[in-house]
């Protein structure tokens, strides 16, 4: 028990904080009133009327009349996707009113394992953002579809499940669950058994393979595309996490059968899952997302309430976080109101972070652990001659079966196309959109390079390399020709990681990624200004996608729909195979 706690909240002794005259957002009544919040520490010791807490050395914050919130809180997010490393991106998240996230730092996983993680979650220690743990469910993503740095068994999920910071197991795949494979399942029960949560990833998932992933046990999922989906997982029982990031903007889409029908919004919460540098810069994280709730008709209480409560009761945690009440933990920011919605000033576990705009906190950069460096060892430089897709010299012409990602979101699709041949070397073709994708084994394990053809990115001429690619985070290349994308991809090896624009045999642009080949120590500031010249670059090649590398990054998870690229060949999401992208071939 809190003795100093208590005897603050009982008027026996002063708070150290107090944040007054402004008007409390309140999330557990749906009321809002004017009052103040009282803090000891890193708890809240009582809220409403607040001045018998204040003495002479008690810190007063004057609201002046603005709205007092509960910090907000993404449940879902892959900071990775940010290519900050954990205290850059401590540091914009907090800035926007982020106190707290929930992540499984999947991608550091997915490069050095468990081990690369707990570096991570130990860097993260030194920062005012409250991270939680969700145990990745498995790594590699896809068993037997791609190569991957580290790996996670049933038996390394049920050590990382027995950290104190382990609230759930992330990610667990519908097909893999409906599939019944042996190691998540286990993981699942172990998860069960220790009073943890377990969280989908659901895509594409309906009717009776709904109700087996609920009655398994998963309780949330953030792959809705579509307002069906969402009603569908409520009448279900499951907590609907709404994507509202930068590869996924679901939110209008899916409030509207919400707020149309009137549906309960207890279980609704807003999640980034992936944020670009740029965006978390430009339009900030949360506070964005409650901008677009605003826009879309919610009500002002409820749009907090996505982003605080409703998210900590996903995890079974609102009895420590998620509102502003006596002994939950003092994370409270100071806003505008519903019109121009922005975040003035923000506490994080009791400490000022913001104060009228202006950030009061700055992070040293970490001494990252070994396991965290050097991680990419090509078995040997790649060549042209490695990209080419070959068929019978007589060949004069194929039928081929290409992926086309959408535009607004990195769902792929078939297109059926024909192609020439020239010496036996299947040929792109600019006109039809119809480009060379590839990816390449980077762990120095197996020197696979996978292959197909990829519509739906407009280049006109060079290559793009990136160590980014989901889930694997091997190197993925996309380009007009096999010169180019052997300059790129050898380019992104040199520097460690990173991602790499290639014109006319020469390099245009890049940006270095030296932590796992993921991450940047550079400020997001720094780092977005770096990805906007890189972007343009690319858009100078004839690319209309406004975020080409995050899209690209998604062309190798094989776990989204309905096509994707590994090291191990062109992947049939649906069946879960590899299939070969040449159809028919004329001679």
């Amino acid at each position: 028990m809190n003795q100093k706690l208590l005897t603050v909240a009982g008027g026996k002794a002063t708070a150290d904080i107090v944040v007054k005259n402004g008007k409390i957002v309140n999330v557990y009544s749906g009321e809002i009133y004017e009052g103040g919040v009282a803090i000891s520490g890193d708890t809240i010791a009582a809220v409403g009327q607040v001045d018998y807490t204040i003495g002479e050395n008690t810190q007063i914050i004057d609201a002046e009349g603005h709205f007092i919130t509960p910090g907000f809180i993404d449940g879902h997010i892959h900071p990775e996707s940010t290519s900050l490393a954990i205290r850059s991106f401590a540091e914009i998240a907090l800035k926007h009113g982020t106190t707290i996230i929930f992540t499984d730092l999947h991608e550091v996983g997915v490069v050095g394992g468990l081990e690369a993680i707990e570096a991570v979650l130990e860097e993260v220690e030194a920062t005012d953002l409250k991270l939680y743990f969700v145990v990745p469910s498995h790594v590699p993503f896809s068993p037997n579809l791609e190569t991957s740095g580290g790996s996670f068994d049933s038996e390394i999920i049920k050590k990382a499940l027995t950290r104190q910071d382990a609230v759930g197991l992330s990610e667990c795949v519908g097909p893999y669950i409906l599939a019944g494979f042996p190691d998540l399942l286990d993981s699942m029960d172990e998860t069960l058994a220790r009073g943890k949560t377990l969280h989908g990833h659901l895509a594409d998932i309906e009717g009776p393979a709904l109700n087996l992933c609920a009655a398994a046990g998963i309780s949330t999922d953030h792959e809705s595309l579509s307002g069906e989906d969402i009603v569908a997982r409520l009448r279900n029982g499951l907590h609907v996490q709404i994507r509202e990031g930068s590869a996924a903007r679901s939110l209008k889409d899916g409030l509207k059968p919400i707020i149309e029908n009137g549906l309960d919004t207890s279980r609704v919460s807003i999640v980034t899952d992936d944020l670009h540098t740029i965006d978390a810069v430009k339009r900030g994280h949360l506070d964005d997302a409650v901008r677009t709730a605003l826009e879309a008709g919610l009500d002002f209480v409820t749009a907090i309430q996505f982003v605080s409560l409703n998210p900590a009761r996903a995890f079974g945690l609102d009895r420590e976080i998620g509102g502003l009440a006596p002994g939950k933990r003092a994370d409270i920011n100071i806003t505008t109101g519903a019109e121009n919605f922005k975040v003035l000033s923000v506490i994080s576990g009791g400490k000022p972070i913001l104060a009228n705009g202006k950030l009061l906190i700055s992070y040293p950069k970490a001494k990252h652990q070994s396991m965290l460096l050097n991680t990419i060892k090509l078995a040997k430089p790649v060549t042209a001659a490695d990209f080419a897709v070959r068929v019978s010299e007589k060949a004069k012409q194929v039928k081929v079966k290409a992926m086309d990602t959408l535009p607004w979101i990195p769902i792929t699709n078939e297109r059926i196309v024909d192609l020439q041949v020239k010496n036996g070397v299947v040929q792109a073709d600019l006109e039809q959109d119809v480009l060379y994708i590839a990816q390449v084994e980077r762990y120095g394990k197996n020197g696979n390079i996978g292959k197909a053809f990829m519509g739906g990115f407009n280049l006109k001429s060079g290559a793009i390399a990136s160590s980014v690619g989901h889930d694997n985070h091997n190197i993925i290349v996309l380009g007009t020709n096999h010169e180019d994308m052997a300059i790129a991809v050898n380019r992104v090896a040199e520097i460690q990681g990173g991602q790499v624009v290639v014109n006319n045999k020469a390099v245009l642009n890049e940006v270095a990624y030296p932590i796992l080949g993921l991450l940047s120590d550079l400020s997001a500031e720094e780092l977005a200004s770096q990805k906007e010249s890189l972007n343009q670059s690319i858009q100078t090649l004839g690319s209309g996608i406004a975020i080409p590398f995050m899209f690209l990054s998604f062309i190798c998870l094989a776990a989204i729909p309905s096509y994707a690229v590994t090291d191990h060949g062109f992947i049939d999401v649906f069946k879960q195979e590899i299939i070969d992208p040449i159809l028919e071939i004329v001679e």
